[in-house]
């Protein structure tokens, strides 16, 4: 079981730095390429705006996937709790958001996980 865990702890990282990158990417192309854009000012500030809301956005929500994994790697009580939470929000981002909820769910809600965590 510990073995499982070990590997739900990366997959959420690995999934918190796929989000970070994809916020930052999503930042840096909206953000950069509305200064190319010739046409309506308008649309410049708008795809700025677009850039800043949902970069920022997806940066920020990358952040709790890359500290819960790194807790679950330490097996520690609060990551369990906050995994959970966050396996909840991962199940609308199909595919891999909802393979590694429904991963995260059957190996937490185990009574196994449930009493290495208990161990701290």
């Amino acid at each position: 079981m510990e073995t499982n865990i070990k590997i739900l702890g990366w997959s959420h990282i690995i999934m918190g730095g796929i989000t970070l990158l994809l916020g930052l990417s999503l930042l840096l192309l909206l953000i950069g390429g509305s200064l190319f854009i010739f046409g309506p000012r308008n649309f410049s500030l708008f795809m700025t705006l677009i850039g800043i809301v949902i970069g920022g956005f997806l940066t920020l929500v990358a952040a709790p996937g890359i500290v819960v994994g790194i807790g679950l790697l330490n097996l520690k009580s609060w990551a369990r709790v906050m995994a959970l939470i966050i396996a909840f929000f991962y199940l609308f981002e199909f595919p891999l958001g909802t393979v590694l909820s429904a991963y995260t769910f059957y190996i937490l809600l185990n009574e196994k996980a449930a009493m290495l965590f208990l161990r701290e």
